[in-house]
């Protein structure tokens, strides 16, 4: 399937999501979000792969969000404060955009982002919903919001603060100010820096493929567990992890490891099988 603002690849049981609009900096047309929701879906739904990597081309990675998203005629979405009943349908409208990004956490499968050049705007959003964050040298995350005379509304303020010190957080948001790559590591936003794009995309891509060797019921329960320590107390994560692990024990993975070991052999894992919805189910009503 072809799209306006990406390409998709799955090679090696790894998906790579690339934003290919560099002429316009890769900015997030509302179509963007249309096809990123097919994407996920498809990816989460399937699980044609086991790890997704998501770059992007030319000189930003993103320059966030465009401007025909902020009440273009054509667009369809356009953001109404003429009214009360307009202001309220403004609600809806964010979830619906927060709800693209949302799938990113949501997904089965680790994701990591390969940031070069600007990552501004919406693009920090869109960051902050990965697993793994890596940058080349040239990167630097911006709240842009602020600089156009709003308030960051897409995820950056709710998950950037449990990446980062709050007080980074502070500056970002309240200054608009550039957070450079180097720095961006020293806090922990970013895994690792890399001195040319290429070689992050490279290093992205083996992150993945090593992840994509792991057994992928694990890996899925991995991710649950650490996004449920995030948002709760030890205790309680404690407890979800002894249900967890008792929903996904599988005594066979260890054995193929231990034997693929002893026998020199890259181990074989299960794919994590395809979701099926009530809304795809074929039925006749009686």
């Amino acid at each position: 399937m072809s799209y306006q603002c990406f390409t998709l690849t799955i090679q090696d049981q790894v998906a790579h999501l690339v934003l290919n609009r560099p002429h316009a900096l890769n900015t997030m047309q509302p179509v963007l979000w249309r096809e990123l929701t097919e994407i996920l879906q498809m990816l989460q739904r399937d699980a044609p792969a086991r790890a997704l990597v998501i770059s992007s081309t030319g000189k930003h990675f993103t320059a966030g969000m465009a401007l025909d998203v902020f009440g273009g005629a054509d667009s369809g979405i356009a953001l109404n404060d003429g009214s009360a009943g307009g202001r309220a349908n403004i609600v809806p409208q964010l979830t619906d955009m927060q709800h693209a990004f949302t799938l990113i956490e949501q997904l089965r499968m680790p994701v990591i982002a390969a940031i070069q050049g600007g990552c501004i705007g919406g693009g920090v959003d869109m960051i902050c919903a990965c697993d793994i964050r890596l940058a080349s040298a040239d990167a630097f995350f911006c709240i842009q919001e602020i600089n156009i005379g709003m308030t960051a509304d897409l995820g950056t303020l709710q998950r950037l603060p449990k990446l980062i010190p709050e007080g980074v957080v502070h500056e970002m948001a309240y200054t608009g100010r550039r957070l450079p790559a180097q720095r961006a590591f020293v806090v922990g936003l970013v895994n690792e820096v890399f001195e040319s794009q290429e070689e992050m995309v490279e290093a992205a891509l083996q992150m993945a493929r090593e992840i994509a060797d792991k057994p992928p019921v694990a890996i899925w329960g991995t991710k649950q567990a650490i996004h449920y320590a995030r948002d709760h107390s030890t205790q309680d994560s404690l407890q979800q992890m002894g249900w967890l692990q008792s929903g996904i024990w599988q005594s066979s993975n260890l054995k193929e490891a231990f034997m693929a070991k002893q026998q020199g052999r890259a181990p074989k894992f299960d794919d994590l099988p395809a979701l099926h919805s009530f809304a795809d189910a074929k039925y006749e009503v009686k």
